[in-house]
């Protein structure tokens, strides 16, 4: 057992360390609040790679990973992985398109105000910024967990301090800072997750030996094909998926890469590392069940490494899950800050620079003392991040399908997400007594199906019914976009003047006419 006093200073000690590497690599290169949020053409294939993997690779995978697989086998495990890899081969096709139809976007709620108009842009907004604080408070839910049940830390405290730290070097250094220490934690990470790997197998007798005490545990647990494990796998698959297609962090990464090659290159990279990654995560969960007494399945990796592992690798996995942490908390928060810097311009009259990096400075800070907040509560880090990819899950089909379909307008486009996430919720078993609460209403109980405990009829349901209304309606609707306006009415934040911006025919983002309602 890792004592308190230890896993703090170790806690500390890291956070200390990749605060000032932030500040440091960021000082002297933030000069504007397009820096702050964008760092446009600055990475490399390598960097942005780098930066890909650690973004996704947060402290869930040693939590609702292994969740999955305890709960489900290989069946999940194999969901987990593709689900990771699904939305990183996309990005690899679409990234070049959003740099060319946006050369100087920011976000995707701004692409979707000019592309679909207010009313869906408010409902993208609402949701992405949901789904990002939700991503960000089971992170912090995650490591609280961890320490907490490792050595006994209070939640409260690793809260507290996590959020803290990784704030002071976002706020500060904006992207630069989160993609250079993502850089670095990529590369102390991918070393630090085999060595916990290997040594749990290596601590319960070797790979035949585990696969025996899986074997005689739950048989079920290695069938591919067992219903259960079939059904939750593909439902975290497309959970995965859509929840990936409507977050901001791989929005901004594809305009901080080189140029479109390098947007390639990097997601297909990413492709295969990310799913390779999470399914050992998750397997790790399988492993647990079989060989040591599993009373939670939401901390079924700990619980094994408690059972099995000597002190020096408990003492790495601290600092694993710390890592994890900070690698996708600094990337949530960087893209929290972009997606409303963005917007500013059309709230404010006019806004200069000072003010919209404070506004994003600000909005980090809000959002991190809520979310702290909520990790205080929360008790699943997967049923967080399961209520968070239902509204990606709606939204994102109609979302990316504007990238390509001058005839889908804004009407179609909401109405095809509204319905898919109606009929996801019908279906989702709602977290934090939501549910409950939905079914205790007469008329409603009376007109809810029962809800699917292993997902798959909701998310599922959600893709088909916001898939195929995308499709009528963009086959019904007489109108025809023309993508050029991407171009022309999302602009730099830094622009100067409005005689520059007019003879650019570029106008501050949001801030050009988006016609009628479409």
């Amino acid at each position: 057992m890792v004592t308190t006093a230890t896993a703090l200073g170790l806690t500390v000690a890291t956070l200390v360390v990749f605060t000032l590497l932030g500040i440091r690599a960021s000082r002297g290169h933030v000069d504007s609040v397009e820096d702050l949020i964008s760092a446009r053409d600055s990475a490399g294939e390598g960097r942005t790679t780098a930066t890909l993997v650690a973004s996704v690779m947060g402290v869930w995978i040693l939590l609702s990973a292994p969740e999955a697989g305890a709960a489900f086998g290989i069946a999940a495990v194999i969901g987990y992985g593709v689900g990771e890899a699904l939305p990183m081969a996309v990005y690899a096709t679409i990234g070049p398109r959003i740099r060319e139809a946006i050369p100087e976007g920011h976000s995707l709620t701004e692409y979707a105000y000019v592309r679909y108009g207010e009313a869906m842009y408010a409902f993208v907004l609402v949701v992405s910024v949901a789904y990002m604080f939700v991503f960000v408070a089971a992170e912090l839910t995650g490591i609280s967990l961890a320490l907490s049940f490792v050595a006994g830390v209070p939640q409260w405290q690793t809260a507290v301090l996590v959020g803290g730290f990784v704030l002071i070097y976002t706020g500060y250094g904006g992207l630069r800072a989160s993609i250079f220490t993502d850089t670095i934690q990529a590369v102390v990470v991918l070393p630090l997750l085999a060595i916990t790997v290997v040594g749990s197998v290596l601590a319960l007798g070797g790979p035949a030996a585990v696969h025996e005490g899986i074997a005689a545990a739950d048989p079920a647990l290695l069938d591919p094909t067992a219903p259960a494990g079939l059904r939750f796998g593909i439902a975290i698959a497309l959970a995965v998926l859509g929840a990936e297609l409507l977050n901001q962090t791989w929005w901004q990464r594809i305009y901080a890469a080189e140029d479109s090659a390098t947007v390639t290159r990097s997601f297909r990279n990413a492709t295969l590392v990310n799913g390779l990654i999470v399914a050992v995560a998750a397997l790790l969960g399988v492993v647990a069940v079989g060989n040591v007494a599993v009373e939670n399945p939401a901390i079924a990796f700990f619980t094994l490494l408690e059972s099995a592992v000597p002190e020096p690798v408990l003492l790495a996995v601290v600092l694993l899950a710390l890592l994890l942490v900070m690698s996708s908390i600094d990337s949530l928060f960087n893209a929290l800050a972009s997606v409303v810097t963005a917007d500013l311009p059309r709230l404010l009259d006019d806004p200069d620079d000072r003010t919209l990096r404070l506004g994003a400075r600000g909005l980090t800070v809000a959002v991190a003392a809520a979310a702290v907040l909520v990790s205080l509560e929360a008790r699943s880090v997967l049923e967080l991040f399961l209520f968070a990819d239902l509204l990606g899950a709606a939204v994102a089909i109609p979302l990316v399908a504007g990238l390509y379909s001058r005839s889908l307008g804004g009407r179609g486009a909401l109405a095809s997400a509204v319905a898919g996430l109606a009929v996801g919720a019908a279906y989702f078993p709602f977290p934090l007594g939501i549910g409950e609460t939905l079914r205790a209403v007469p008329i409603l109980d009376a007109l809810l199906p029962a809800p699917d405990g292993l997902y798959l009829t909701a998310f599922a349901g959600a893709f088909a019914v916001s898939g195929l209304a995308t499709l009528a309606f963009a086959r019904l609707s007489a109108g025809s976009f023309e993508f050029d306006r991407l171009a022309r009415e999302i602009g730099r934040l830094d622009a100067k003047g409005d005689d520059e911006r007019a003879g650019e025919g570029v106008s501050a983002a949001g801030t050009g006419d988006v016609g009628e309602d479409r």
